[in-house]
């Protein structure tokens, strides 16, 4: 069996890790979500690949392969007898009725008419479509076109079972999807109770959650003859580190009570495109993600999952992801079928209502959107001259980042997305968005996602910034997509940070001036920063940090801080990469290319670049790879905008995103990973590699094995 599999796959060239479940005579817990996961991340995505090269095979070899699959199939159907929604075993007897469907495949009949009940309509394992299906009488009724019929085998239906074989006509569907109308209540507030933290793990956790703050002045020393009106002051963050069980809940037993007292629960909304554009592999490899994605939330964690084409449905209300929450979650991802157009704002109005009307609330709470398509039904064609108005697409209660009730973390997939759509939808609500190039590494980017979420230690985190000295003040705070102000006269100024990842870090760029002195040192600024641990719900206040220079009378040699310069650097480029990209939107590409050019040449003039930063180098190989992608109109359309926003989008914010091969261990694109999402996307990879063209091995210079400043 397993060398029929084996020959399938070389024949087919596919590269994923495809293998059997295993089916155990007994039935345990812990094996039974084993097997669920595992085989429902790796096996479904094989199987829809295998089957969809089968069923028209255009070489020998994908003949050979297609014959070799349909000879498996009937060898697992009467030799393992595996249901393949849940991958348990299917025994007459055993208390449970069975359904064999029109194309002799065989399913526990709980399983099967739950996968119809989400709308789908074919076969999970040959993807025949049915004429004929399955529904449970306690929850459907026959229409007025149904007929009923029988199609299990008596002797494997036991008499005390509840469940009744009934049949549907299947309604003929040639251009829309399964459809994704069902029965909602008005409120969304049917979300399961949280698991409430056990009082050993509340206790003595905020020792080891303060935040670093470091501050650098552009120089240590000015004279006191000297006066500047644009003199640099960095500040910089880094939130607290993770502990080994903050990285995942995978492991924790959905019987056991409260969270790892280093980890805040989350609540996570996942809004999937599954319009016709996603039909076949694109689906199959969600599937997959989604999987692992359930697989590694933990028993205090939630999840719903919106599923939109032309219109959206809730699939699931926000349930905790315990044994059987995950069970659920996965039968009903894994019924998911493709078809339709793309209505974007519906489903965001929809996970917008999940998170509004919850009854109970987890501390962090996000979230992630993914679409392969353009909103058909709310966005209307580009007129020259016009821009469409994007942010119509999210909804009020979360439009506001500082405000909102949830980030958005957009993932635009292939080469037929709306970028400027979900960075837009993900700018507006303070989320990132990503750029899924290889349709292959959907779940290393959701990996990345997760690993972020899953680590959240800091909450509400708010920067003031007040002005000592009598004749100091404040001109700019270069914060990015965060808020920041500035108070009229100058004198003091604040930055709206929100909420970190484990490991994070944070620099902000000031510009103030001050006048000539006869004091010997002086003041220029006080910081203060407050925010709240999501574990404790505790409010925390650090300040004190004053940042200081000395007023020699003589003037002095001293080289630039090469902290200061590395940020001017990397602002610098931020700054490049959004003009470049204005001047692509105009149309004139040879100008984009320009301005990126000159931004190269004055990165590799910099101080930081000549004593061999290695930030410098990073991102003078992401500006030139974004000019490579405005080589031509077709390839900035295809892949260069998307590219280029998902790099602003990473810049904005000092967090990662996926943007082509950034995900790519061997990348030199500049990346924010922490150790948290390094772990989960290794966690990725090991379970199922992604196909991907061998590159080169450079280090990736991200923050985490960057030279560690020096404070001046």
């Amino acid at each position: 069996m397993e060398g029929m599999w084996r020959k399938a796959k070389k024949a087919l060239g596919i590269g994923l890790c495809a293998h059997l479940p295993v089916v155990s005579g007994d039935r345990e817990d812990c094996a039974s979500e084993r097997r669920a996961s595992d085989a429902f991340s790796q096996d479904s995505s094989a199987l829809a690949l295998a089957a969809a090269h089968a069923s028209a095979p255009n070489t020998p070899a994908q003949a050979e392969a297609g014959a070799l699959l349909r000879r498996s199939k009937s060898g697992a159907k009467s030799s393992k007898k595996t249901c393949a929604i849940c991958f348990d075993s299917m025994k007459p007897g055993h208390g449970q009725a069975l359904f064999t469907a029109e194309c002799s495949h065989m399913f526990h009949f709980h399983c099967i008419s739950s996968s119809v009940k989400h709308g789908n309509y074919v076969c999970p394992v040959c993807r025949a479509k049915w004429k004929e299906i399955p529904f449970n009488r306690s929850v459907s009724s026959i229409g007025p076109r149904g007929r009923s019929g029988l199609n299990l085998n008596r002797a494997q239906l036991p008499q005390q079972d509840g469940y009744m074989a009934l049949l549907r006509q299947v309604p003929n569907r040639q251009r829309e999807a399964p459809a994704l109308r069902a029965s909602e209540p008005l409120e969304f507030n049917d979300d399961e109770p949280l698991q409430l933290m056990g009082a050993a793990d509340s206790c003595d956790v905020r020792s080891s959650r303060t935040v670093e703050m470091k501050t650098y002045p552009e120089f240590s020393t000015v004279p006191q003859s000297s006066s500047q009106d644009d003199f640099a002051v960095l500040i910089h963050l880094k939130a607290p580190c993770a502990n080994q069980e903050q990285v995942t809940s995978r492991l924790v037993n959905a019987s056991s009570v409260g969270y790892p007292s280093s980890r805040a629960p989350v609540d996570l909304v996942t809004v999937l495109d599954v319009s016709g554009s996603m039909a076949g592999t694109k689906l199959a490899l969600l599937k997959r993600a989604m999987g692992f994605v359930i697989q590694h939330l933990g028993p205090s964690d939630r999840l719903s999952v919106i599923a939109f084409s032309s219109t959206a449905r809730r699939l699931f209300h926000l349930r905790r992801m315990s044994h059987s929450g995950r069970q659920q979650a996965l039968q009903a991802v894994n019924s998911l079928g493709a078809g339709g157009g793309t209505n974007i704002a519906d489903a965001l109005k929809k996970a917008a209502k999940v998170i509004e009307d919850r009854s109970y609330k987890n501390p962090v709470c996000s979230i992630i959107l993914l679409s392969d398509g353009q909103d058909t039904y709310n966005i209307s064609s580009n007129v020259r001259g016009t821009r469409p108005d994007y942010r119509s697409l999210v909804p009020s209660s979360i439009l506001n980042h500082t405000v909102g009730i949830a980030p958005v973390h957009g993932f635009g997939f292939g080469a037929d997305h709306d970028s400027d759509a979900l960075h837009t939808i993900a700018e507006a609500s303070g989320g990132t968005f990503s750029f899924i190039e290889d349709e292959g590494v959907i779940q290393d980017a959701f990996a990345q996602c997760i690993g972020g979420l899953l680590s959240v230690v800091v909450q509400d985190m708010r920067l003031t910034v007040e002005c000592v000295h009598t004749g100091v003040k404040i001109h700019s705070i270069k914060s990015g997509s965060y808020l920041s102000k500035v108070a009229g006269d100058g004198r003091n100024g604040s930055i709206d940070v929100g909420h970190l990842y484990a490991d994070e870090e944070r620099d902000f760029l000031l510009s103030v001036s001050f006048p000539q002195s006869r004091e010997q040192q002086i003041t220029l600024l006080k910081v203060v920063f407050s925010y709240r641990d999501p574990v404790t719900n505790e409010g925390v206040k650090i300040q004190g940090y004053e940042v200081k220079i000395l007023r020699p009378k003589s003037p002095t040699s001293e080289p630039v801080c090469m902290e200061v310069d590395r940020e001017r650097n990397r602002v610098r480029a931020a700054d490049s990469i959004e003009a470049a990209r204005a001047a692509a939107e105009r149309g004139v590409l040879s100008d984009a290319v320009a301005i990126l050019e000159d931004c190269r040449r004055i990165l590799s003039a910099s101080f930081s670049s000549q004593n061999g930063d290695r930030l410098c180098m990073a991102l003078d190989a992401e500006l030139r790879e974004m000019q490579e992608r405005m080589a031509s109109r077709q390839r900035y359309e295809s892949s260069g905008r998307a590219y280029l926003l998902s790099g602003l989008s990473s810049h904005s914010w000092q967090r990662a995103t996926a943007r082509g091969d950034s995900t790519d261990s061997s990348s030199l694109v500049y990346s924010y990973q922490t150790p948290s999402m390094v772990q989960m996307l290794q966690r990725s990879q090991n379970q199922l590699p992604s196909p991907q063209v061998p590159r080169p091995q450079i280090i990736v210079p991200t923050r985490s094995f960057m030279q560690k400043p020096q404070p001046r």
